[in-house]
């Protein structure tokens, strides 16, 4: 088992990627490929940070990859609500998506404050 996989953050976030990349299967059904094409990597950009990280040979460096997957957070979101504003997603779907990347936003910024 690798180290990132006991991390509460890590799980957390592999799940609202998983979601992400079946949104973006549905997002290709509609033939919205840049948007799918950007979700995925910026959903995928939120766990790959959060593992990377996880090996860093300190404390500040991981700092670093958890700051990166925060950001990624608030690009996914981004491009969630952009995906709303086309009509692409639904209301619900929206806040559901938005309301677990708050969630783990919080969970990042708890994380970097205990690596302090």
């Amino acid at each position: 088992m690798f180290r990132f996989e006991s991390l509460e953050v890590w799980k957390r976030s592999i799940e609202i990627t998983d979601k992400m990349f079946d949104l973006a299967d549905r997002l290709e059904e509609l033939r919205r490929f840049r948007f799918a094409e950007q979700l995925r990597g910026a959903a995928l950009s939120i766990t790959n940070n959060i593992s990377e990280g996880s090996e860093s040979s300190s404390r500040r460096e991981f700092r670093q990859f958890l700051n990166h997957s925060h950001r990624s957070i608030s690009e996914t979101a981004n491009i969630l609500i952009v995906c709303h504003r086309r009509h692409y997603i639904r209301d619900v779907e929206r806040e559901h998506h938005l309301q677990q990347l708050e969630e783990i936003s919080k969970m990042v910024t708890g994380f970097l404050k205990s690596l302090r």
